[in-house]
């Protein structure tokens, strides 16, 4: 396997995409999206795929704080372009949600469609980060995994009624049912 420098891309068949935050002599310590955290990799681990090997190696192994500077600057760069705008259905725009009860003298509750859809958004990516944050525990089985999992999935299907409010098929809710 080559040598990686600070600031390589690579993925990992466990931990998914990561970038390389330091290099010692037997060891890469890199930081992982999906586990929100970092982890010390065997330079010799056969398994780790380089995706951009646009770091610095240095000779001695030792870090600069030049180099510590360049990869937090590219972590935070790639961070940055992840979260991106999800674009509601032009239809809804200037929209309003109306909640009437059945009995006429209570009053109906109204809500702009732009604020419903956020909040919508706001709870699939939180159940993104469960998703995230499961897939990477480090105590729980593969089978209490894949429980969880379950569950989460029931969840975005009960939420596919909210896809209407989405302009791209993309970022809506995908249940069980349904194959990407």
């Amino acid at each position: 396997m080559e040598t990686l420098g600070i600031g390589a891309r690579v993925n990992h068949p466990h931990y998914g995409k990561g970038v390389v935050v330091e290099t010692a002599s037997e060891f890469y310590t890199i930081w992982f999206k999906t586990a929100n955290t970092a982890k010390t990799i065997a330079k010799d681990y056969t398994e780790l795929t380089v995706l951009e090997n646009n770091g610095n190696s240095s000779e001695s192994g030792g870090i600069s704080l030049a180099d510590i500077e360049q990869a937090l600057d590219h972590v935070l760069t790639q961070r940055l372009h992840e979260f991106q705008l999800v674009p509601m259905a032009t239809k809804w725009n200037d929209g309003t949600l109306v909640l009437k009860p059945q009995d006429n003298s209570l009053q109906a509750k109204e809500v702009p469609i732009e604020v419903f859809f956020h909040k919508i958004v706001m709870l699939r990516d939180r159940l993104r980060l469960i998703e995230q944050k499961i897939n990477a525990h480090k105590v729980l089985t593969d089978a209490e995994k894949v429980e969880l999992q379950q569950y989460i999935t029931a969840g975005y299907g009960s939420l596919t009624t909210f896809n209407v409010l989405f302009k791209e098929t993309i970022h809506q809710f995908k249940g069980s049912g349904k194959e990407s």
